[in-house]
């Protein structure tokens, strides 16, 4: 036995949905605009967490024009043990202007985790946060938020279960609405049915996505309801504990229910699994501001607490609370976290890193690969990296508030519009891009920096350096917030470029998203990549890519 330290996936792995088939468990996350989609992390342990596969990897959806924070949202993992079959149910939101949320909600299935998966079965345009509960006699049924837009109506919707179609998809009979008598906190979203014994549970997530988040739970002897409430009248878990209500209020700020005696903020969005000795844990989202600040740039990562049963057959926190803790008691058979677990290290000898994810296209050879030139990853360039079509980056995700991300390339350009290098990135309109250009005044290689703020486009005139022969060494440090970018070439030491710049405003909070949002919730990550506005004719070479958190 040990003791797990949340989160347990640091970086953007919002939304976790847990299972557990024999004796390995598995988590899907939300990946937004990012592809491939739909993040598939498994544990034997539930400490040690490895990054496996996407779900979305063939060209299932297409997220290109995405605008912050739309694109795949809340998959759900479910495991039929009567067909063997894996399932899971995602949405796609589409478009979130003027706050209409439209969203297609799809299932797909396969008997391995790693696919092949089924092509995605259509589910509903309804609403979001799609959930599969397989009940008995092959009965299938499906959880959703019923999205709201009518003005004096219940916002921002209902909970709504119907019986489900796996086969062909769509859902049978009538949708049957569940009524808000178990949520103060409204904002119920994200159900999810669990059986145990004579009650169904129906678990959900309340008071929006900000610092007044939390877990919900109900119960009822029909799926259909109705749900009684938990007898407290509050979550079973949240990280900002104090009375809230806000039942029909659409708000996912709540900035006013900060923790200031948590690290941990923001915790909701809960999914439960058993342990093989029967222990109960429960997967759920979290974030952690950078210090002095309510800004999130880790965005919504992946915790996870002990749980219990009460002799009333309720479910709460293991110490009987319904505080989240950073630090949680770890079943029987869990192991100490591996060290410089969530590093990421790649020479580009053979096929890139799993981890790396590519913003709003898909990863295609003829853009990037390891094979033009073997041992490093070519990197041809496209768009400019405001672009929501096809931007040129390969990036991972950011998982400590204070990490090193550097690289080497080979990279000749012959005009202004050509680009290559390293630079964090949350969005098309926000990133900090420390690059080679060329340029017309001194007929040569140079190292610059272009910014972009809240879509604001920013040179860096100040600073420009001839490069000696095409290539250099790239490093940018971040801590709280705070870069460094540097660089060395040939045998040099490294050497400062570009002191202190302020990228605070690259997390959930500090973006500008859809009209009506706080921002996003899809994190910082760190990227390489190259842009040709020109020809399409340029590529860049990197030789390796590491990111090393302190």
């Amino acid at each position: 036995m040990t003791t797990i330290q949340n989160p347990i996936i640091p970086g953007m792995a919002p939304d976790p949905s847990i299972i557990r088939v024999e004796d390995t468990y598995y988590i899907a996350t939300s990946t937004f605009h990012w592809n491939p989609a739909i993040q598939l992390f498994q544990s034997k342990d539930l400490t040690n967490w490895e990054l496996i596969d996407y779900v979305l990897k063939k060209d299932e959806v297409n997220l290109r024009g995405t605008n912050t924070p739309a694109g795949i949202w809340a998959p759900h993992l479910s495991y039929d043990a009567v067909t063997k079959k894996y399932w899971l149910a995602y949405s796609h939101m589409i478009n979130m202007a003027g706050r209409e949320f439209n969203s297609d909600s799809y299932a797909m299935w396969a008997y391995d985790i790693t696919g092949p998966w089924s092509e995605p079965i259509f589910l509903t345009a309804i609403g979001f946060d799609p959930a599969i509960f397989h009940d008995e006699e092959d009965k299938h049924y499906l959880a959703i938020l019923e999205w709201e837009t009518r003005e004096g109506y219940q916002a921002p919707g209902h909970i709504v279960i119907a019986e489900v179609d796996l086969e062909n998809g769509g859902i049978i009979g009538e949708w049957h609405r569940i009524n808000h008598g178990f949520t103060t906190r409204g904002c119920a979203e994200a159900p999810q049915i669990y059986k145990r014994k004579d009650y169904y549970y129906l678990l959900i997530a309340a008071g929006g996505t900000g610092y007044g988040h939390g877990v919900e739970i109900g119960r009822s002897k029909d799926v259909f309801g109705p749900y009684e409430p938990h007898p407290s009248g509050e979550p079973i878990l949240t990280s900002s504990p104090r009375h809230l209500f806000s039942l029909g209020d659409p708000d996912a700020g709540h900035f006013e229910m900060y923790n200031p005696n948590s690290m941990m903020q923001k915790a909701g969005h809960g999914s439960l699994v058993e342990t093989p000795t029967g222990e109960w844990y429960i997967s759920h989202l979290m974030s952690r501001p950078l210090e002095g600040t309510l800004l999130n740039p880790l965005g919504r990562e992946t915790s996870i607490q002990k749980m219990r049963w009460t002799e009333e057959d309720w479910i709460e926190l293991a110490d009987g609370s319904n505080l989240a803790k950073m630090e949680v008691e770890g079943p029987e058979d869990s192991l100490p976290l591996k060290e410089n677990a969530y590093d990421v290290r790649d020479d580009f000898d053979g096929n890139y890193s799993l981890s790396f994810m590519t913003p709003y296209r898909n990863q295609e050879d003829k853009w990037v690969n390891t094979t033009e030139r073997p041992g490093y990853l070519r990197i041809h360039g496209e768009n400019s990296f405001f672009s929501q079509i096809n931007p040129a980056i390969m990036a991972t995700r950011a998982t400590s508030f204070s990490y090193e991300v550097q690289t080497s390339l080979s990279f000749k350009p012959d005009h202004y519009s050509e680009t290559a290098g390293i630079g964090l990135y949350y969005d098309s309109n926000n990133w900090l891009y420390l690059h080679l250009t060329y340029s017309e005044e001194q007929s040569a290689t140079i190292l610059t920096v272009l910014q972009a703020k809240l879509g604001e486009r920013i040179e860096y005139g100040n600073h420009r350096l001839v490069v000696n022969n095409d290539e250099i060494e790239l490093k940018i440090n971040y801590d709280q917030g705070i870069a460094t970018l540097m660089y060395r070439q040939s045998d040099e030491q490294w050497k400062r470029f570009v002191d202190d710049v302020d990228v605070t405003y690259l997390s959930d909070e500090g973006v500008n998203g859809e009209p009506g949002e706080i921002g996003g919730f899809t994190a910082l990550f760190n990227f390489i990549g190259s842009v040709d506005a020109h020809q399409r004719d340029s590529y860049a070479d990197f030789d390796y890519y590491y990111v090393t958190n302190v």
